[in-house]
């Protein structure tokens, strides 16, 4: 009991005295990989306690651990503290990500002394990329950009021209954003045109070539064409309609007229039946009166 409140007393008068200057280091993990820290060389059977105090974007919290078997974890987030094969200590972090990027303070006292380092620790991300041409002010333009990568990429040009600075902006999780852009000269062919994209996490530099951008109002013919042509196709369709309409009504009048003459050629078989009638009724009438005057004489 004795020892753990001396060691514990021992421990703020060191944090109180090692807080003025500590040692300054820097490291840096890729992203989705496992990060591990070193405070000290000394091996754990030298080593009375550990203590990291960490100190990221959304958080403070405390790992440490101590020969007497008082550990604290107020991180909670995966991180811990592990031995080597040869029983050195070293902080663990997995999967490392944006969420751990911070400053990592370890106190370590050991036997005979003790070991105070400040660490930031930041996160190396490539770069997504991406090169095009587009139109302003009447000037071909080439583009080239390396988007949300940590630390910033380097781009340079396979031809020289009225290159603006490269602009950088690095965003609330410490991404940077490069792009550089390149007015062609009047009448400079852009096929032969290419930049050049560099990165730490890249053994050799990627090569791009600008391409006309899709959808850029005075590039895109084919969309243009597409405009232009639809409403004339819907037009010639409209016409086509309308005089498959008038064509259609014609040949429908067309037929009733042949109907209509049909039905008068077979009308005047009526006629005749008819002149026919008042002929045998007056035969019928002669053949009477003959009959009768027979009558009469006989």
């Amino acid at each position: 009991m004795w020892c753990t409140m001396w060691i514990q007393v021992v421990a703020i008068f060191l944090r109180e005295a090692w807080s003025l200057d500590p040692g300054h280091r820097y490291s840096a993990f890729n992203l989705g990989s496992d990060g591990n820290l070193t405070c000290s060389d000394k091996t754990w059977t030298e080593t009375m306690f550990v203590i990291w105090t960490i100190q990221l974007k959304h958080k403070k919290c405390e790992i440490s651990i101590s020969n007497d078997g008082q550990n604290r974890d107020s991180c909670n987030d995966g991180k811990s503290l592990r031995n080597t094969s040869s029983a050195q200590s070293y902080l663990h972090i997995p999967n490392f990500s944006a969420n751990d990027i911070g400053d990592y303070m370890c106190e370590s006292v050991y036997s005979g002394g003790n070991e105070n380092y400040k660490i930031h620790v930041a996160i190396t991300v490539p770069p997504d990329i991406s090169a095009w041409l587009e139109h302003k002010d009447n000037k071909m333009v080439a583009v080239c950009k390396a988007e949300r990568g940590n630390p910033a990429a380097n781009i340079s040009w396979s031809q020289t021209g009225n290159s603006t600075p490269v602009t950088e902006r690095n965003d609330s999780n410490g991404f940077f954003t490069v792009e550089s852009r390149l007015t062609l000269p009047e009448g400079m062919d852009a096929k032969n045109l290419t930049c050049a994209i560099r990165h730490k996490l890249w053994a050799k530099e990627n090569i791009l070539e600008p391409k006309l951008k899709k959808g850029h109002p005075s590039t895109d013919w084919t969309g243009f064409l597409l405009r232009l042509c639809i409403p004339i196709v819907v037009m010639v369709i409209v016409v086509l309609v309308g005089f498959l309409v008038v064509v259609q009504k014609k040949l429908i009048i067309l037929r009733r007229c042949q109907q209509s003459d049909i039905s008068l050629s077979k009308s005047p078989s009526t006629e005749d039946v008819e002149e026919v009638e008042p002929y045998a009724s007056y035969v019928q009438r002669v053949n009477s009166i003959y009959n009768s005057s027979a009558d009469f004489f006989t």
